[in-house]
């Protein structure tokens, strides 16, 4: 590890335990953005991670950004999703958008989103329904249905899919402002977990961009999804995951340890039963972060298995994360119903990972098609 990663990694910590953690409650009564985690990580570069040197970023890549979200995901589900749309839109962004917004990007003036989840297609999110129609003058007018985006009401700009101008293809990407007109944002998040997200439909009805804001080529928009953003998004989830994985691991052996039966004085911990829980969880956590850390190593190094790990790795991690979470509600019993001991929040936000498109029953029918040695898209 090199001294400037050290440096970012301390960084990050210091603001996950002394911002995110301190709103992490209040995002999820409030359903609140966390506003003041975002505006934190971008003050101190965060948001322009894996944005290239040249532009004033930090250029690193899928395997520092993944222990950044991992370590605020222990704090917050809701903030560390911001952040892993963010990394995936930007992902877009630093390949094909302009110099300026990679700019404002570095300098942490720039929050990104995906926008490909829509009401027709729903978690096929590869296949957008959403309409683009040339006009005179060279702009394009969107029309579209977008069921949920990430930072609907925050994010300056969206990464955007639509059906192709004319080209043969399945989509096309944009970049999209928030504040475009014709845009209808939907009403705040009130949901199970990730309450924080900011994740709301959003209506286009006739929005206007430039055909400059196209992002890559005219029907090209499914190989952006899958090669550049799909990649960074599967990582990212995982990490949330593990993160997840870990606060619950820590805090029902927390829990477990204080915990005193009153005849007797000994803790739950004492309890084979219970210790046996708690290393499997313990187990499960590490497997996924190994699989986690090997799928950003195929990644930047370009291995030929890397598309099988990153399907892998989203699909695991998601369903390692909902097994620990149940065990960890199990282990603390009757006082996991309680906020205050931190766990039912994990096990609620816990839960998105697997229904988050690429689902993971869609992502276990690609892995056996690239198994079985089957076109996988």
């Amino acid at each position: 590890m090199s001294n400037s990663e050290s440096s970012l990694l301390e960084a990050v910590d210091r603001i996950a335990r002394e911002v995110v953690a301190a709103h992490a409650a209040d995002v999820d009564r409030k359903a609140a953005f966390p506003a003041e985690a975002v505006a934190a990580l971008g003050e101190a570069g965060v948001l322009g991670l894996t944005t290239s040197r040249d532009l004033g970023g930090l250029g690193h890549g899928p395997r520092v950004a993944a222990l950044v979200v991992e370590r605020i995901a222990r704090e917050c589900g809701s903030t560390a999703m911001v952040v892993t749309m963010h990394f995936a839109g930007v992902a877009v962004l630093e390949r094909f958008a302009p110099e300026s917004v990679r700019r404002d990007v570095a300098a942490g003036r720039h929050l990104s989103t995906l926008a490909f989840s829509e009401a027709g297609s729903r978690s096929m999110f590869w296949a957008p329904v959403s309409s683009a129609e040339r006009m005179d003058g060279g702009a394009v007018r969107l029309t579209a249905r977008k069921s949920w985006i990430t930072s609907a009401s925050h994010a300056t700009a969206y990464v955007w899919s639509s059906r192709p101008l004319s080209a043969e293809g399945v989509s096309t990407i944009w970049l999209v402002p928030r504040t475009a007109g014709g845009l209808r944002i939907g009403a705040p998040f009130d949901g199970l977990g990730l309450r924080g997200n900011d994740s709301v439909p959003v209506t286009a009805e006739g929005v206007t961009v430039p055909g400059s804001a196209m992002l890559g080529q005219d029907g090209q928009g499914l190989s952006v999804m899958l090669e550049v953003a799909l990649p960074t998004f599967n990582i990212l989830t995982a990490a949330c995951s593990v993160g997840m994985m870990e606060a619950a691991v820590e805090r029902a052996a927390a829990h477990a340890s204080t915990t005193r039966f009153e005849n007797g004085g000994s803790s739950l911990a004492d309890l084979p039963t219970l210790r046996a829980y708690i290393a499997r969880m313990r187990v499960a956590t590490d497997q996924a972060r190994c699989l986690l850390l090997d799928t950003a190593a195929a990644v930047e190094g370009g291995r030929a298995d890397a598309m099988l790990r990153v399907l892998e790795s989203k699909a695991a991690a998601g369903e390692s994360a909902a097994e620990v979470l149940d065990t960890a509600m199990r282990v603390c019993g009757g006082a996991a119903f309680r906020k205050e001991v931190g766990v039912e929040r994990i096990f609620r936000d816990s839960r998105a990972a697997n229904v988050m498109a690429p689902t993971t029953d869609q992502l276990y029918d690609f892995i056996g098609k690239a198994v079985c040695g089957l076109p996988v898209f």
